[in-house]
C-alpha cells in the first residue's frame, strides 16, 4: 500500500538513479534485527567504558539521537576505532532475514541505476543483500566509510554519495524507513520513499513536508514502479 502526503507529489517517471537505504527498509523491520545489533551495542559500550548495562544503553541512545549513529559519538567521545565497533556489532544471525528474490526482480526491473545507501559498513550490507538473494541486483554500495564516518542524515553523506556516484540529485529518489534521513535528500532535489516502522526513530521527523510518498509495502511498491505490478 501507498500513501501520497498533501502535496503534489512527483510521478518519479524521469528517474535515472535509486538509492535505497539497507536496514528495516530492504528487509522488513519485525525481522528484529537491530534488536540483535543493539545488544551488542551495549555490550561494546559497556566493556568499553565498564560501565553497568543501563548506562551503556542510555550512552546508545544518546549518542543514536545527537550523532546520527551511536558509532560518531563514541568515535567523537572516545576515540573508538569504527572498525573494531562494526566487526563487533554486526556480528549477527541473518536468520531471521526472509529470502525475498521477488524484491530483487523488481529492483531490477527500475529503469537507471541502483544502489545501497546505508549508515551501516559494506561488509556487513553484503551479507543482508545475499540473504535477501538480491545481491546482483545493485550498481553500487555506498556505506558509512566512504562518507569517512559521517551518517545520514549529516548533509555531507549525501553529497558524498552524490559526487561518488555522479548523480543529478532532481533525477534520482531516496527510499528511508527512517522520515529525517529523508530531509536532505529533499533539499537536494531528490524524489523521497519513506517506509515507517511504527518506532519512535522511524517517525522522527515524519511531519515535515518532505517526503513524496509513504509505502507500507516496499516489495510491491517497487513492482508497480518498475511496471511489473497493475
Amino acid at each position: 500500500m501507498e500513501t501520497r502526503q498533501k502535496k503534489a507529489a512527483r510521478d518519479f517517471k524521469d528517474i535515472t538513479v535509486w538509492a535505497f537505504d539497507l536496514d528495516n527498509t530492504l528487509y522488513p523491520a519485525d525481522c528484529s534485527l537491530f534488536d540483535q545489533i543493539g545488544a551488542r551495542m551495549g555490550d561494546f559500550i559497556a566493556e568499553l567504558l565498564g560501565v553497568e548495562p543501563v548506562e551503556a544503553t542510555k550512552l546508545q541512545k544518546d549518542y543514536f539521537v545527537s550523532h546520527g549513529t551511536t558509532l560518531r559519538g563514541l568515535m567523537e567521545y572516545h576515540h573508538v576505532d569504527p572498525s573494531d565497533f562494526l566487526n563487533f556489532v554486526h556480528n549477527v544471525d541473518m536468520s531471521r532475514i526472509p529470502p525475498n528474490p521477488r524484491l530483487g526482480r523488481a529492483i531490477e526491473a527500475l529503469p537507471g541505476r541502483k544502489y545501497v545507501f546505508t549508515n551501516a559498513d559494506r561488509t556487513y550490507a553484503e551479507r543482508v543483500l545475499t540473504r535477501l538473494q538480491i545481491e546482483t541486483v545493485f550498481d553500487g554500495i555506498f556505506d558509512v566509510a566512504d562518507a569517512d564516518y559521517h551518517p545520514k542524515p549529516r548533509e555531507i553523506a549525501y553529497d558524498r554519495f552524490l559526487g561518488r556516484f555522479n548523480v543529478d540529485p532532481t533525477r534520482a529518489v531516496m527510499v528511508e524507513d527512517m522520515a529525517k534521513n529523508l530531509t536532505p535528500a529533499y533539499r537536494r532535489g531528490m524524489g523521497t520513499v519513506w517506509i515507517p516502522t511504527g518506532s519512535e526513530w522511524s517517525s522522527s521527523g515524519a511531519d515535515h513536508n518532505h517526503i513524496d510518498y509513504v509505502v507500507s509495502d516496499l516489495t510491491d511498491w517497487v513492482a508497480k514502479a518498475a511496471g511489473l505490478a497493475d
